[in-house]
């Protein structure tokens, strides 16, 4: 029999905080970032994130490091979708995206103008 044991979560946030500066200073940095680095540093966090208790020190981390905190709630959007993002930017883009997705479907698709007099004498 194949018995699975549940993988026990880290919470010692020294990696990760390690990781999430480094990809903080990649983001900002003024000389541009060999792609293999930056996808090196991505991957290596999004494996610590994993491996991380959720919790309130995780929460601060991902405050401090908005690059982490986006790489997290992307990994983590099949279960929780925006959950960092704030609510009112979530939803304007949302309304945004309706929107736009409104005017084009009536560009593709333009109504007959009524004739306000059909019916009438």
């Amino acid at each position: 029999m194949n018995a699975t044991h549940p993988h026990p979560h880290k919470t010692d946030l020294t990696v990760t905080h390690v990781l999430a500066e480094l990809l903080e200073r990649l983001e900002h940095s003024a000389v541009p970032v060999g792609a293999e680095q930056y996808r090196s540093v991505v991957l290596h966090l999004v494996n610590e994130l994993g491996d991380v208790e959720p919790g309130t020190a995780l929460g601060a981390l991902l405050d401090t490091h908005p690059a982490a905190a986006e790489l997290y709630e992307n990994v983590n959007y099949q279960y929780a979708g925006l959950c960092r993002s704030a609510l009112d930017a979530s939803l304007a883009a949302e309304q945004q995206a309706k929107q736009a997705i409104d005017k084009a479907m009536n560009r593709q698709n333009p109504q007959p103008k009524e004739d306000p007099y059909h019916g009438k004498s």
